[in-house]
């Protein structure tokens, strides 16, 4: 298998292509990820990224393609340790392939709607793909680039969606309600009412992104809970701790930081620490920082997840297209665990980076841990 990666420098986010007209607070798709949190899940056991929950199936037997295949990724970017960590997961997928997978060719759109959209034409005009996974930077920009690839070729959605049912299945955890249920309840339930959260954020017009702070939000305002503050990070660590030293020099008082993704919640809490004041109850994810922290500083805190195994899936899903094999669909919806105090002592690593995220799935991967960047 020859792996090829196009990628250039520069990894700048980009809010362009914003979702202004959608609607991220849809209380029937609220109601059913709360449902499908509790769901025991199909597949095989122990391999959450090759299950789903739900019992609907995709034919693709129009999509059989005999020989070796190749095929291309369409990434978002780069731009933060979760899609690090993620886009290792999906090569070293690949490589367990290598029998039937002739080449794997991956373009990285550098969080940039335009470039995301042009990578998808020439993939598609190139003709050398048999199957095109997506993960769009934005999904409303995305949209019509998707549904112009779906007529050329099958089209495999995963991470974050776009506003169209033709790609043959759009792979997912759970979802961002999902991620803003577990997050939201746990702060919920340690707070009294009219306690306040500062709510920290990556970036605007990502539905999965999106849907973590509108369900949390609906948490937070039926407990009686006050938003006192919702502001985007861009990622950067260094933006985090100033935001929130912003908001303690001002004289708030901050009961609980919200994250909708984890991977600067260190540097959040580093901003109690150097004002002298006790850590606030906090949800970040399942980064090997925030897990040790939350180990050795006692915190009151939870560890949603956007598991990064789904990297893993989009591979397989790929492969059992071009087989011919159903799958699920039009959502393949895979498990979304959180970590939480009982269970945080089996996910604490002390050979992966402090970046690394846990629920991989990628223990038993060719190059674990040091393709990761870990030790053995």
């Amino acid at each position: 298998m020859k792996l090829r990666t196009i990628l250039a420098a520069s990894v700048a986010l980009s809010f362009a292509g914003q979702a202004l007209a959608q609607d991220f607070n849809d209380p029937a798709e609220f109601k059913k990820q709360r449902e499908q949190l509790s769901m025991k899940p199909q597949g095989p056991e122990g391999q959450p990224w090759a299950q789903h929950l739900g019992d609907g199936m995709v034919d693709t037997a129009k999509y059989k393609k005999d020989g070796q295949v190749t095929i291309c990724f369409s990434n978002a970017g780069v731009f933060n340790p979760w899609r690090v960590v993620g886009l290792n997961n999906l090569n070293a997928e690949a490589e367990l392939h290598k029998d039937r997978l002739k080449e794997l060719i991956v373009v990285d759109a550098e969080g940039k709607d335009d470039k995301q959209i042009s990578d998808i034409e020439a993939l598609v005009s190139g003709g050398k793909c048999d199957a095109l996974i997506v993960s769009p930077n934005t999904t409303a920009a995305l949209t019509p680039a998707v549904e112009a690839a779906c007529g050329k070729l099958p089209v495999i959605v995963f991470d974050r969606g776009v506003n169209t049912q033709c790609p043959v299945t759009y792979i997912h955890p759970v979802g961002g309600y999902g991620f803003g249920i577990t997050s939201g309840e746990f702060i919920a339930s340690k707070l009294q009412k009219g306690a306040n959260v500062l709510a920290l954020r990556i970036m605007p017009g990502v539905d999965v992104l999106e849907t973590r702070y509108s369900a949390a939000k609906n948490i937070f305002d039926e407990a009686g809970i006050k938003v006192v503050g919702s502001e985007f990070t861009g990622s950067d660590r260094a933006k985090t701790k100033s935001i929130v030293e912003d908001y303690i020099n001002r004289g708030e008082k901050i009961d609980a930081v919200w994250m909708d993704a984890g991977d600067t919640a260190t540097a959040a809490l580093e901003a109690f620490e150097d004002a002298g004041l006790p850590y606030p109850v906090i949800s970040g994810e399942d980064q090997q920082d925030f897990l040790r922290k939350w180990q050795s500083e006692k915190l009151t805190a939870i560890g949603p997840s956007y598991p990064t195994y789904q990297w893993r899936t989009a591979i397989i899903a790929a492969l059992d297209v071009l087989d011919g094999k159903q799958v699920p669909g039009p959502e393949w919806v895979l498990p979304q665990p959180a970590i939480t105090e009982d269970v945080l002592a089996k996910y604490v690593d002390e050979r992966m980076p402090p970046l690394h995220y846990s629920l991989c799935g990628c223990q038993e991967l060719p190059g674990y841990p040091e393709r990761w960047g870990g030790k053995k």
